[in-house]
C-alpha cells in the first residue's frame, strides 16, 4: 500500500499547534485534483482517500493505523496531507479536494452554521473528564485570580478567537458565578504565553501539553483550573468529518474509513507508547518530548451528548446562530 505523508512542519511553529484552533489558511500538501482521482479504486484493489489532518501529536494516530495497516485492511489506500489550521480543512471537504479532514468539532459545527454540508464521521480525540487534563489556564500565584469569575475584566490569551478555548473560559467563567461578557482575549501563538504571562501583559493563559507543564514548574505561576473539564467532562478536542455529498455519493466508503478510524483510535489508545514513537519522525519533536507527552484520549465513537452540548454553549455564547443538531450530521 503506498502510504505518502505531506511534508510535516517542524520546530516552534509545530508546537504552537499542540491544540487545534480554528483560524485562516490553505492545505498543505497532495490535494485531489493534483495527485489522481480521489475515492476511486487502484490496481491493488485499494481505494484511495484523500485525509486532511493538521500538524499536531494526537494527529499521529492516523500514521499509525496506515503503517500498522488497519487502513488496508478495511480496503483503503490513505494519502495524508497537512493544513496549517482546521478551518482551512472545511472549504476543501465540501469542495471535494478532501474526501475526509480530522479537526476541531466546534469548527465544524459553525461550518454547518454557515450553511456548509458537513458530516461528522467518528470520534477521534477528548480531553480527560477527569484528574490532570491537556490543557488549562495559568496566571501568576500573586495575581489574586483563585477562580475563572475573577478573569472579568482581564485578558487571557488563547491560541485562536471563537473556538473551543475562549469559550469553555466563558463558560467556567459563569459556572464560577462571573460575568462571562465581562472576559477579554487576546490571540497568540502559544510558545509566547509563558513569557506574556511573566511580564504581566497577560492576565491568564490558556496551554497545553507540553507548554502548560513547563508552565508550572515555574513557582511563580499557578493552575486557575482546566476549563474544558469544567465546561464539558470529557469534551472532543477532534472529531473525523467528510462533506454530505460524499457521504451520500461514496457511503461504502464512509463506512469502511467509520471502521478504519475507530478500530485504529482504539489500537492507538491502547498501545501509546507505539503511536508516541512516531511522533519524532512525524512532528520532528525530540523523543524525550514525545515519549513525557501528556495526549487526549483517542476514541472513534462519536461523543454525541458532548457535542450536542458544545453546541448548546457555543449557541449560548454568540459563537453560532443556533444550536445544530448534532444527530442529523452524523453519519449513522
Amino acid at each position: 500500500m503506498k502510504k505518502r505523508l505531506s511534508t510535516i512542519l517542524a520546530g516552534a511553529s509545530i508546537a504552537a499547534l499542540a491544540l487545534t484552533g480554528c483560524g485562516q489558511g490553505s492545505p498543505s500538501g497532495s490535494s485531489a485534483t493534483d495527485s489522481g482521482s480521489a475515492a476511486a479504486s487502484g490496481s491493488d484493489g485499494l481505494t484511495k482517500v484523500v485525509v486532511g489532518v493538521l500538524p499536531i501529536a494526537p494527529s499521529v494516530a492516523v500514521k499509525y493505523g496506515i503503517d500498522n495497516g488497519i487502513f488496508e485492511k478495511h480496503g483503503l489506500d490513505v494519502e495524508l496531507t497537512t493544513s496549517s489550521a482546521g478551518a482551512a480543512m472545511l472549504p476543501a471537504v465540501s469542495t471535494g479536494d478532501l474526501n475526509f479532514a480530522v479537526g476541531n468539532p466546534l469548527s465544524v459545527l459553525t461550518a454547518v452554521d454557515k450553511g456548509l454540508d458537513m458530516k461528522i464521521v467518528s470520534g477521534y480525540s477528548d480531553s480527560k473528564a477527569e484528574g490532570d487534563d491537556i490543557n488549562g489556564v495559568v496566571v501568576r500565584a500573586d495575581s489574586g485570580i483563585n477562580n475563572f469569575a475573577d478573569l472579568a475584566g482581564k485578558t487571557t490569551s488563547v491560541n485562536a478567537l471563537k473556538t473551543q478555548g475562549d469559550l469553555t473560559i466563558m463558560e467556567s467563567a459563569a459556572i464560577d458565578g462571573g460575568d462571562p461578557s465581562a472576559l477579554k482575549f487576546s490571540e497568540m501563538p502559544f510558545p509566547d504565553m509563558e513569557a506574556q504571562l511573566e511580564r504581566k501583559n497577560m492576565d491568564g493563559v490558556w496551554l497545553p501539553e507540553p507548554f502548560l507543564s513547563k508552565a508550572l514548574a515555574n513557582p511563580d505561576n499557578k493552575l486557575l483550573g482546566y476549563p474544558n473539564q469544567k465546561a464539558i467532562p470529557g469534551l472532543p478536542t477532534m472529531v473525523s468529518f467528510t462533506s454530505g455529498k460524499f457521504a451520500q455519493d461514496k457511503p461504502e466508503v464512509v463506512a469502511d474509513f467509520k471502521a478504519a478510524m475507530t478500530e485504529t483510535l482504539e489500537t492507538a489508545e491502547g498501545d501509546q507508547a507505539g503511536a508516541k514513537a512516531l511522533l519524532p519522525e512525524f512532528m520532528k519533536m525530540d523523543a524525550k518530548v514525545a515519549e513525557n507527552l501528556k495526549m487526549e484520549t483517542w476514541d472513534g465513537v462519536v461523543p454525541s451528548e458532548q457535542l450536542t452540548k458544545l453546541a448548546e454553549l457555543a449557541s449560548k455564547h454568540g459563537f453560532l446562530s443556533e444550536a445544530p443538531d448534532v444527530a442529523a450530521m452524523t453519519v449513522n
